[in-house]
């Protein structure tokens, strides 16, 4: 019987693992980048449209079986905000602070977040994120926010940057999701500590031409983001100015 059921769960990581690999190859660049970003925006709104904030404010798929979220709002029912970078980002109702600290574009924050990435990709007609890949998550991970992340900022003495041995490599775009940073802004820090419970403040989605787009770019997970869109949900649980001799 153990035997069996050992069969059964590796038959069954296979073909997780098949389906993964399946996505990818329907994946093809499209040669023209305004295409690749057609593509990402329309993925977006599709997305947009088929996922809602729970009571934590976890981004959640709809489900066409159970009518247990009938009653939440599409994220496109939220008030999105599009931004010139092609960027989107919802503030969600009531999980703001009140007053709350600006975040400034080279802060050192705090951040609990559950992020991923995505291919946007025409198959068969139809247009939509594909291939979704964790990036960062603390919330199912570690349970603490993360500090200071080099995806949302890099100080030009940061050794990665001063050990750097390739031009690209000695270069900020290199590290920072940039329309993260761009967006962040948008929003007010907290002030709680680690162990706080979260609530999740909002949405950020980043089209590839606003993250890596075709760009070289630092190794985080061991796959590329290239062409790839981030979606990142999260709380910004504190915020600090950075210090003049540490930028």
């Amino acid at each position: 019987m153990k035997k069996i059921f050992l069969y059964i769960l590796a038959g069954s990581l296979c073909f997780t693992a098949c389906k993964k690999d399946d996505d990818v190859a329907t994946y093809v660049e499209p040669e023209d980048i305004s295409v690749q970003n057609t593509y990402d925006d329309q993925s977006i709104q599709k997305f947009l449209d088929e996922n809602y904030l729970d009571t934590q404010g976890n981004i959640k798929p709809f489900s066409s079986t159970d009518a247990s979220d009938d009653n939440y709002k599409k994220l496109s029912q939220l008030n999105p905000v599009t931004l010139p970078s092609g960027v989107v980002y919802i503030m969600r109702d009531s999980a703001q602070p009140d007053p709350g600290t600006a975040i400034g574009n080279r802060d050192i924050i705090k951040l609990m977040l559950r992020s991923k990435t995505y291919l946007a990709a025409n198959t068969d007609g139809n247009v939509a994120f594909i291939s979704g890949t964790d990036f960062v998550n603390t919330i199912d991970g570690t349970g603490s926010p993360i500090v200071d992340p080099t995806y949302y900022y890099i100080a030009n003495k940061n050794p990665l940057i001063v050990n750097a041995t390739t031009d690209a490599a000695k270069q900020k775009s290199y590290y920072m999701v940039e329309g993260l940073n761009e967006a962040l802004q948008k929003f007010k820090a907290f002030d709680l500590s680690n162990g706080a419970s979260y609530n999740l403040q909002g949405v950020i989605i980043v089209p590839s031409r606003a993250a890596f787009a075709r760009d070289a770019h630092y190794n985080y997970t061991g796959y590329s983001f290239r062409n790839r869109s981030f979606v990142f949900n999260f709380q910004v649980y504190k915020t600090e100015a950075r210090p003049a001799d540490q930028d």
